[in-house]
């Protein structure tokens, strides 16, 4: 396969050196071996180190430990935790429990990152009984697929990674490296996915093994080979989608070793960011409370939900967004909104309904002759109008109100933001804890055009 000398150049500094590759897997056969000597599970390493797909450095390893399916869910989480517990001890670890959609432990030894995860030993990935049931199907079918691809995954995976789509989480919403596995060995290698990512449109399908069942909504599916029902790519955004689109024809167009180790941007300065926001003439307001006590999984998708319905009551009022985001911090969670104004007259019009729908019109007629108005109801092209007083002038007001209380908040928001909350504006929105997140929101750009900035082209 020939490839760009750039290419060439990124595969010698991020394939896994020789040592680096069998410290990682002598370490995972040493943890499977105690896992199977205790009698209790069977054991496989998963992920990208057991497909040989990580990129040097990343020294994360999973061994999953199967255990027999006739377990109870709480038998499972009892029996797998104490396990994992042993293990750790055992290899003299620093360990600590996670939880996904049932806890596991992550311990450290020496430089590499262990997940002990307990799943179900099921005969399919159609007969899970929890979605980790599904991984260690994921490693044998790369393993029985990948076939020379390796590379190309490795340069599939450092392209998104520096192109800032790599990720599944919920921050992110970008490609998962499983995702990436499946759209190498798809379409069968980095330029060939590449010439077709150019022109991927939404709804895009892919199904590797043709199961042609279920149909899915999100902007690109991928359907799981081993497992119909479930699209790969359900965590990629749109937006993620379509960087990684403009992305594959920069490439295509400039090949540049650019796209594979693109320096982060460093953030704002104090100064630098007051004078970019003066410059836009629009109102920042920065929102922060107590990050709740949950995983990102969790919290992030309620934070969108909470920021679009504070967005939502923001516009009713009279203050329009031109933009919106949110950031999870390990302390406090932040939301920014930049309205185009932040303050509006007391009087605002309220239309009513048309006079020809005469049951609602009366109901206004009468609700309004009875309150106090600066005018009306009055008829305007066959419609009543009533011109209201507005119990909030000022966007920082609303904000700092209990009237975000009656919006469709997260659950877990709700419950932080009832322990108090922080509103501050303009200027006063940095935050060096949140100095990445808020230099970004200002300085947004695509990847290409970071990058076209970067090289001048």
């Amino acid at each position: 396969m020939t490839r760009c000398p750039c290419e060439e150049e990124v595969l010698n500094r991020i394939r896994p050196t020789p040592e680096e590759r069998t410290y990682v897997r002598t370490m995972g056969e040493q943890l499977i071996e105690a896992v199977e000597r205790s009698g209790k599970a069977k054991a496989m390493m998963v992920g990208s180190v057991a497909r040989d797909t990580f990129v040097r450095g990343d020294r994360d390893l999973d061994v999953f430990m199967l255990f027999d399916p006739a377990l109870s869910r709480e038998e499972l989480q009892e029996e797998g935790l104490a396990l994992a517990h042993r293990i750790a001890e055992e290899f003299g670890a620093t360990w600590r429990e996670k939880y996904a959609e049932h806890p596991y432990v992550n311990a450290t030894i020496d430089s590499l990152d262990i997940d002990l995860v307990p799943c179900y030993a099921v005969a399919s990935a159609t007969e899970i009984k929890s979605a980790v049931d599904r991984t260690p199907f994921h490693t044998r079918y790369i393993l029985g697929h990948i076939g020379g691809y390796a590379d190309d995954v490795l340069l599939f995976k450092q392209f998104t990674k520096s192109g800032g789509v790599y990720g599944s989480d919920h921050m992110t919403e970008g490609f998962s490296g499983y995702l990436c596995e499946i759209l190498t060995i798809y379409y069968g290698g980095f330029h060939p996915l590449l010439r077709a990512a150019a022109c991927w449109k939404p709804g895009e399908v892919i199904d590797i093994e043709r199961h042609g069942t279920k149909e899915f909504e999100d902007p690109l599916v991928v359907i799981d080979p081993v497992d119909p029902e479930r699209n790969v790519a359900a965590a990629l955004s749109l937006s993620r989608m379509f960087e990684f689109v403009e992305l594959a024809r920069g490439y295509l167009a400039e090949p540049s070793e650019t796209f594979f180790c693109r320096p982060p941007s460093p953030p704002l300065t104090r100064e630098v960011f007051a004078r970019l926001l003066s410059a836009r003439g629009t109102h920042l307001f920065s929102f922060t409370f107590a990050t709740p006590e949950y995983t990102p999984d969790t919290v992030v998708p309620q934070l969108r939900k909470s920021a679009e319905s504070i967005r939502e009551l923001l516009e009713r009022s009279g203050f329009p967004a031109s933009r919106i985001d949110v950031c999870m911090g390990k302390e406090r969670c932040m939301l920014l909104f930049e309205l185009m104004a932040d303050t509006v007259p007391v009087m605002r019009r309220h239309i009513g309904p048309p006079l020809s729908a005469r049951e609602n019109a009366e109901k206004f007629l009468e609700k309004y002759v009875r309150e106090e108005v600066f005018a009306g109801p009055y008829v305007e092209d066959g419609r009543y109008v009533v011109e209201l007083p507005r119990r909030y002038t000022r966007a920082v007001d609303l904000l700092r109100s209990k009237a975000l209380f009656d919006v469709a908040l997260g659950k877990h928001v709700r419950r932080s933001m009832k322990q108090g909350w922080t509103v501050k504006a303009g200027a006063e929105c940095w935050d060096e804890e949140f100095a990445v997140f808020v230099s970004r929101f200002l300085d947004r750009a695509s990847p290409l055009a970071r990058i076209k900035r970067l090289t001048g082209k």
